[in-house]
C-alpha cells in the first residue's frame, strides 16, 4: 500500500487518481485504513463507501464548505472506544455529473419526472446516470478494495453513506442492491428534487428489514428545513414496511442545524454508530 497523506490524517490514505470505469468518468477515490491497520495484519474490515469522497478527510478539498467531515478522527474514535466494528473508508469523488450520478433513475414516469429530466437537460447536464454509477461501485470498485485490503466483503459487512444528494443514491444503492449492502446513512437527503419522487421509488422498493438498515437526519436550518415534511412520508413507509425504530431504522432531527459539512461533521458519529455497531 502507498499511503497519500496529508496535514492532520488520522490513519493512512491510498489515492487512485484516477480510478477509471467503464460505467462512468474517471474520478478520484480514497480508500482510508485506520492507524492500526498495519500494525493487526490478522484483523479484516468492514467498509463504508461514501459519496462526495473529496469532503471526508481533508478541508483544502471540500468544494463547498471548507470544512471536511473528520471521518478519520471520527472512525478512529469510535473503533477505540469499541462503538463501532473495525472498518475502513471509501471516498469516491464527486464530478461535473454529481447530479446525474447521484439522482435515483428508476423513477416513475409522472409530470414530477418530466420536469426533473426538462431541468436536467436545460443546464446542459444529460440524462441520469445512477445505475451507472451504482455499476461502478459494485462490479468495479467494491472488488478492487476487496482484492487490495483485507475485508469482510460479504453484505452484512458493507455500507454506503452519503449527503443531501448523496443521501438519496445511498438510499436507492440500497434498494438496487440489497444483496450487497447491508445499510445506508442518508445525511439531510435532498428529497425535495423532483417534488418528492424519490419517495413513491422509495415505497416500492424496500429491502427486507430483516437484513438492512436506514439511517435518515435532517436539520432545521437553510436547506434542510424543507425537509421534515418529505422525511415524515419516508418514515411512514419505513414503518409501514416493517422498519423498526432504533432497531433497523432511526430518523434524527437536528435542531439548528444547517445543510453543510459544519454540521454533518459534527453529528456524524451518529450514522457510523448506528450502521456500524
Amino acid at each position: 500500500m502507498t499511503p497519500f497523506t496529508f496535514t492532520g490524517l488520522v490513519g493512512e490514505i491510498e489515492r487512485l487518481d484516477p480510478f477509471t470505469s467503464k460505467f462512468v468518468i474517471p474520478r478520484i477515490v480514497d480508500i482510508w485504513v485506520p492507524p492500526q491497520y498495519e500494525v493487526n495484519l490478522d484483523q479484516k474490515y468492514s467498509v463504508i463507501y461514501m459519496h462526495d469522497g473529496q469532503n471526508l478527510f481533508d478541508p483544502s478539498t471540500s468544494k463547498f464548505s471548507h470544512t471536511d467531515w473528520g471521518i478519520d478522527e471520527t472512525v478512529t474514535r469510535l473503533m477505540a472506544e469499541s462503538k463501532i466494528r473495525p472498518t475502513i473508508v471509501v471516498g469516491m469523488w464527486s464530478t461535473v455529473k454529481r447530479g446525474l450520478e447521484y439522482m435515483p433513475q428508476k423513477l416513475p414516469i409522472t409530470l414530477a419526472y418530466k420536469e426533473l429530466m426538462a431541468m436536467f437537460r436545460k443546464e446542459g447536464q444529460g440524462d441520469i446516470c445512477s445505475d451507472n454509477y451504482l455499476r461502478f461501485i459494485v462490479e468495479e470498485l467494491k472488488p478492487y478494495v476487496d482484492s487490495h485490503f483485507r475485508t469482510l466483503s460479504d453484505q452484512c459487512n458493507t455500507f454506503i453513506m452519503g449527503s443531501s444528494m448523496g443521501g438519496l443514491i445511498s438510499m436507492y444503492a440500497l434498494c438496487e442492491y440489497p444483496q450487497v449492502f447491508c445499510g445506508a446513512g442518508c445525511v439531510s437527503t435532498h428529497f425535495p428534487i423532483g417534488r418528492g419522487i424519490s419517495i413513491k421509488y422509495l415505497q416500492e422498493h424496500l429491502p427486507d428489514p430483516a437484513t438492512h438498515r436506514f439511517y435518515f437526519d435532517f436539520g432545521t436550518k437553510t436547506l434542510d428545513k424543507n425537509y421534515e415534511k418529505y422525511q415524515v412520508k419516508v418514515d411512514k413507509i419505513l414503518l409501514e414496511g416493517g422498519f423498526v425504530p432504533d432497531q433497523n431504522w432511526i430518523t434524527r432531527k437536528f435542531d439548528g442545524h444547517i445543510h453543510s459539512e459544519t454540521d454533518w461533521r459534527k453529528r456524524v458519529h451518529v450514522p457510523l454508530g448506528f450502521l456500524l455497531k
